[in-house]
């Protein structure tokens, strides 16, 4: 497993995805940063942080997955690899918000960005980042974010945290291979951030409603039980939970 380390970097996402254009690359080829400048999210959003505080990650896995209805199986894979890290690292109330935000109680502390790229012979390339708030102490204008540091008021070696998830998203993707989701699909559901509970949602237009997470179907999309006691199924950018 090679394991590139920049001090700056524009995206790591994107150094990934230009290495495998003009390279072969080793499967699980790691690029990690200090400082990230255009940061990626989900639905186009940013990703800040402060300069060599926090983990800023990419992975490429290949091999993993071989149609594209497993695609969510390794947004699960890795979702669960961080989670498992931060309960060895006594992170308290950890979650997964649907789909792939880590929580600690009602506080965002880390945010996955799986990009996946369709080749000629019908494989799958995945470049996995992971962006984990370690040490980083203010969050201004970020009222919902936190960091492993805040929570547990001590510092943390960025490197050690590396190699365990690592060593995570390894287990787990061979998991995907022997065919064992199940398991996987098992525990992200336990692990669902606020499933169960009466819940504030709004759509695209701005309308507000209340659910309950049912489930997440295997296509990725979140199963709500609404008020008129109808099911409903969302995708990541027709809904956004309120809480």
């Amino acid at each position: 497993m090679k394991i590139i380390k920049l001090n700056a970097i524009d995206s790591t996402n994107d150094f990934l995805k230009n290495m495998t254009r003009n390279e072969v690359v080793e499967n699980f080829t790691v690029v990690v940063t200090q400082n990230q400048t255009k940061g990626k999210g989900q639905m186009g959003s940013t990703w800040n942080s402060e300069i060599g505080k926090n983990l800023i990650m990419s992975v490429l896995v290949k091999e993993i997955l071989n149609e594209i209805d497993e695609i969510f199986h390794l947004n699960i894979a890795v979702s669960l690899a961080v989670i498992q890290v931060l309960e060895e690292l006594k992170i308290p109330k950890v979650s997964i918000k649907w789909p792939n935000d880590i929580m600690s109680d009602n506080k965002k502390i880390a945010g996955i960005l799986i990009e996946n790229s369709f080749k000629s012979d019908n494989t799958i390339d995945s470049i996995v980042g992971i962006g984990l708030n370690v040490n980083q102490k203010e969050f201004s204008n970020l009222p919902k974010a936190s960091s492993l540091s805040v929570i547990t008021d001590s510092e943390f070696d960025l490197d050690i945290i590396l190699d365990k998830i690592l060593f995570q998203i390894k287990r787990n993707c061979a998991l995907i291979s022997s065919n064992q989701n199940a398991h996987l699909w098992k525990n992200y559901h336990d692990n669902l951030f606020k499933k169960g509970l009466p819940m504030a949602f709004e759509d695209v237009n701005k309308n507000q409603f209340m659910g309950i997470i049912q489930e997440v179907s295997v296509d990725g999309k979140l199963k709500l039980l609404l008020e008129d006691d109808s099911f409903k199924f969302y995708e990541l950018k027709q809904i956004q939970m309120l809480y």
